[in-house]
């Protein structure tokens, strides 16, 4: 029984990952076609094509539609997703219905309010070929394309792969490729763009503030300009990136619905396209016949492009129209073979939205958002700043003032508990900050959200047990300080641990390596106090003024010694010594989150 046992195990962990949807029920994705597999998709050519056995039809008429492999591929996809759609709408609902000729190896979905609107596999099973009829509804578009999303292994597929396009009969032919090829080509730029002008004659959108393009190589630059008439805005766009550089016109500070304007290096040279973002996917590109004066330039690491577009695009549904406020968005990240991935780092977004045909303006903008940066502020605040100097009184200062009561309590305790209820309570508001900005769960911030909500627990079961303290005489009380000391310290390294992990993140990336400098510099700075003190007061006990502490110290809790009280000034000038050091790294955290 246990070989069988072991047998199963060993079978299920050598299973396939696309068994999560290895049944094909994959309606969830039927607005943007996007797997749940929590990885971008292939930024390579797809080796698969999907055909049709014609290129009109009529109400009634069935279509073949096939997807194969390419021939000359030895491939393979386990799993699929087929829509047709309105072509030049591609992000509307599936139109017309399917149905099966092979119903072991497909199923039927519903996209939308039809039933059979779409098709996918039935089980993750490596295929080479699959074909479906589709019937076109009672009142049909003129034209209509068909999109494939197919997967070959959970981390490697392409999504919405367009197909060919049909016309209803009687109507205008469609065209014989799914992207219109732009009309005019472009030519490379004879000199770097210029800052020249900006919130004068141009507005201009930089990163870092008031960076020059034509002579620093790291300057993110947006600029753009409105012709006299009025008619048609000139967008110059430069960066440093090895792959491309976009910038989006949105109507809120969340990626999505947007028109996005990409730079792409394709092999030396730049393409420039426009594309309309659905969601959090990928860009499908536009009509490109109403941008014009296209001109790139490549060169030390760096990506420079112009273009022109018109103010008015009446009978281009969709397309955005340039006397509108918009939150502008600068990006850039890898691309291969002229096909983007994700980018690198949060994008650039104007802190305020600007009509792109009004006055000049030298806009801000920002890569963190307000939340993130407030997370920033209030976590630091309270483990660089708050908890280690709570720790460091409780530790070293119990007898430094012996005789002064707060509320009648001593006045160590005072402070270390006012400042410990106060830190676990700001943890929490921080805490909820990121959830609330990203409405959910963040699925790449690697392993800092589950620190965080280490650390989170850790706080509250640290404040709980000292509501819960046994009196000083208790029999129990040791148990109490070393559960106390032991959760403590483990809070203490898993937020510093966070805190490093923290200024890393997209979201709030700082300066680097100046950033992990700092707070190594910091921990340095916590280590060597609390040594300094420790070293002070061995040398105080062998000189016969002993510092220990009373029944509550971790190390000297079963000794009721009672010691005299500290005669020596030192503690009390490293005190302020360490408040000082403590809040000239926070004052510098605090401006460099001020400055992303």
């Amino acid at each position: 029984m246990w070989r069988s046992y072991f047998l199963l195990a060993a079978l299920l962990w050598r299973a396939d990952p696309v068994s999560g949807f290895s049944n094909g029920k994959v309606s969830v994705a039927c607005g943007d076609m996007v797997p749940q597999h929590e990885h971008d998709p292939s930024p390579a050519p797809p080796p698969f094509s999907i055909t049709v056995d014609t290129s009109s039809f009529s109400p009634g008429d069935n279509i073949t539609v096939t997807l194969q492999v390419a021939s000359s591929t030895p491939t393979y996809f386990m799993g699929f997703l087929i829509e047709a759609r309105e072509a030049g709408k591609l992000n509307s609902q599936a139109v017309g219905s399917f149905v099966l000729t092979d119903p072991q190896e497909s199923q039927l979905l519903q996209c939308g309010h039809t039933q059979g609107s779409g098709v996918s596999h039935r089980r993750g099973k490596r295929k080479t070929h699959i074909q479906a009829v589709w019937e076109p509804p009672n009142n049909p578009p003129q034209r209509v394309q068909f999109l494939v999303t197919v997967v070959h292994e959970f981390e490697v597929y392409w999504v919405r792969i367009k197909g060919p396009v049909v016309s209803l009969k009687g109507s205008t032919a469609a065209p014989s490729t799914p992207v219109p090829a732009p009309t005019t080509s472009s030519t490379p730029l004879s000199e770097p763009f210029s800052s020249a002008g900006c919130g004068r004659s141009k507005s201009c959108l930089r990163d870092p503030v008031g960076c020059h393009p034509e002579s620093d190589p790291a300057c993110f630059f947006l600029s753009f300009v409105t012709d006299q008439p009025g008619s048609s805005v000139m967008f110059e766009l430069s960066g440093p990136a090895e792959g491309y550089l976009a910038f989006a016109l949105s109507l809120d500070k969340w990626m999505g619905n947007d028109e996005v304007y990409m730079c792409v290096n394709d092999g030396g040279s730049v393409t420039i396209s426009a594309s309309y973002v659905s969601g959090r996917t990928h860009p499908e590109l536009e009509m490109q016949q109403n941008l014009w004066g296209r001109a790139w330039r490549f060169a030390d690491g760096s990506i420079q492009c112009r273009f022109q577009r018109k103010t008015f695009l009446p009978h281009a549904e969709g397309r955005f129209n340039l006397n509108q406020s918009y939150f502008l968005f600068l990006a850039n990240g890898r691309s291969h073979q002229g096909l983007i991935h994700r980018h690198d780092r949060q994008p650039l977004i104007s802190t305020n939205q600007k009509e792109i045909t009004g006055h000049p303006e030298d806009l801000c903008g920002s890569r963190s958002p307000l939340l993130i940066k407030f997370h920033g502020v209030l976590m630091l605040t309270v483990w660089m700043w708050m908890v280690s100097t709570a720790i460091f009184i409780a530790r070293h200062y119990k007898n430094t003032w012996p005789e002064t009561t707060v509320l009648g309590q001593k006045l160590w305790f005072q402070l270390h508990r006012t400042m410990m209820v106060l830190a676990v309570l700001l943890t929490g508001v921080a805490f909820t900050l990121p959830f609330i900005y990203r409405r959910g769960w963040s699925k790449r911030a690697g392993s800092h959200p589950y620190i965080g909500c280490t650390v989170m627990a850790l706080s509250v079961i640290q404040l709980i047990m000292a509501a819960l303290r046994p009196a000083p005489d208790s029999p129990r009380r040791i148990i109490f300080n070393w559960m106390h000391f032991v959760t403590g310290t483990g809070g203490q390294i898993l937020a510093v641990a966070c805190v490093f992990l923290g200024v890393a993140q997209q979201a709030l990336l700082l300066p680097g390596p100046y950033s992990p400098a700092m707070l190594t510099a910091w921990l340095l700075w916590i280590v060597l106090a609390h040594l300094l003190l420790q070293i002070h007061s061995c040398r105080l006990r062998r000189g016969g003024s002993s510092d220990s502490e009373d029944k509550e110290n971790i190390r000297f809790a079963q000794s009721g010694r009672q010691q005299p009280e500290e005669k020596s000034q030192v503690k009390k000038m490293v005190f302020v010594v360490f408040l000082m050091g403590n809040t000239a790294f926070l004052a510098a955290f605090l401006k460099a989150i001020a400055s992303v």
